[in-house]
């Protein structure tokens, strides 16, 4: 692979570690792990964090190396009024543009979310989590939405709980959520997908600040 390949290929692996909460915030990220553990240089690794950091995903340590970014209460408050502008302005698009195929995409997704977690398969749970929101933005209709979204490299709100009866709460309310959405939007009823989203992000938010 080319030095420039797998620099590439180390920026996506990481990125989406951070993103689906795999890399808790303040976790050192260590060159030659990820090296190993991605098969890259540690040069291609050293890239990747580079970019990262300009991103905002990761920050620079006291006494130098690379840290997934702690997230402030004020962080997580305009993450979460971020996710709102975007989805929000997305299920508006989508309620009058949304196809029967990316219906089924959504009910699919739901049906894999659900499924990963009854397994405690909690990092691929996380990706269908993703999944699901950028269908979301995509059956908006709208390009340029859709790469607004992934240029500001959003995390998502979970965190590892284990497996207790927090954590199955969590992700039963999440599907059950998700799902909601999908149906409302089946049915052209735009206030019931709106009002659900919100209350999504809120208590994703609410979580979060509470841990």
């Amino acid at each position: 692979m080319k030095s420039d390949s797998q620099a590439n290929h180390a920026y996506h692996e990481i990125r989406r570690n951070i993103l689906t909460a795999q890399l808790q915030p303040g976790v050192r990220l260590k060159e030659d792990y990820w090296a190993g553990k991605l098969d890259v240089g540690r040069m291609a690794v050293r890239e990747a964090l580079t970019r990262l950091l300009g991103e905002g995903l990761v920050e620079l340590g006291e006494r130098g190396g690379y840290y997934a970014t702690e997230m402030t209460p004020d962080d997580v408050r305009q993450i979460r009024e971020l996710r709102e502008v975007l989805e929000l302005a997305a299920v508006r698009l989508a309620a009058g543009r949304i196809t029967e195929t990316q219906l089924a995409q959504l009910d699919d997704i739901c049906r894999d979310f659900s499924s990963l977690v009854q397994k405690g398969y909690v990092a691929g749970a996380c990706e269908a989590d993703i999944r699901f929101h950028e269908t979301l933005l995509a059956a908006s209709g709208n390009r340029r939405l859709l790469q607004a979204y992934h240029y500001a490299h959003i995390p998502l709100f979970h965190q590892k709980l284990g497996k207790t009866r927090t954590y199955l709460e969590d992700y039963d309310q999440t599907d059950r959520e998700h799902r909601l959405i999908v149906e409302a939007l089946r049915n052209k009823d735009l206030a019931l997908a709106e009002q659900t989203l919100r209350n999504h992000f809120k208590r994703g938010e609410t979580a979060v600040l509470d841990l």
